[in-house]
């Protein structure tokens, strides 16, 4: 059996991860992606990549603390994309675990605008918004609030919007 990552609709059961075999009836399955959270939380919060100032630093060019840590990121990601392909690296499930080609499309570059303005502006992005509001930054909220909308609105019309 082979596991695809795919962006069409899917079964309301399957979560899109590559691991999809979750206990949906009684959500016990899910309690191992609350503490893998809770501790990339912890993480981002002891690491200050949460950091508004931080963020702000990386914008305004002051500093190479974020610039690095997304380097990281993006060279560890690539590292293990390529050992997933090269040892055929299946999931726990005994899955194949494929990654589909990615095509370009001009509407990346305005949504990669809009995104990084919103985070310029919020101080936030997607992940570590949840670890600002645990932080006590409530205010970030209305940020949480305004990332769904967005999304929920994207997601509404995003058939209608060129590609």
């Amino acid at each position: 059996m082979k596991t695809t990552i795919t962006e069409k609709k899917q079964d309301p059961k399957d979560c899109g991860t590559l691991n999809h075999k979750v206990d949906h009836e009684t959500g016990f399955g899910l309690i191992k992606y609350l503490i893998v959270g809770l501790f990339f939380g912890l993480i981002f919060v002891k690491a200050e990549i949460i950091s508004w100032f931080r963020i702000q630093e990386m914008f305004r060019l002051q500093s190479f603390f974020m610039y690095g840590v997304i380097g990281s990121a993006i060279l560890v990601g690539m590292i293990s994309i390529q050992l997933i392909k090269r040892f055929n690296i299946k999931t726990i499930h005994g899955e194949e675990i494929v990654v589909p080609k990615k095509e370009f499309r001009k509407g990346q570059i305005i949504g990669g605008f809009i995104f990084g303005l919103g985070w310029a502006l919020t101080g936030a992005c997607p992940g570590p918004l949840f670890a600002q509001i645990g932080s006590g930054f409530t205010v970030i909220a209305v940020t949480l609030i305004s990332a769904i909308a967005g999304t929920w609105t994207y997601g509404r019309f995003s058939d209608k919007l060129p590609n």
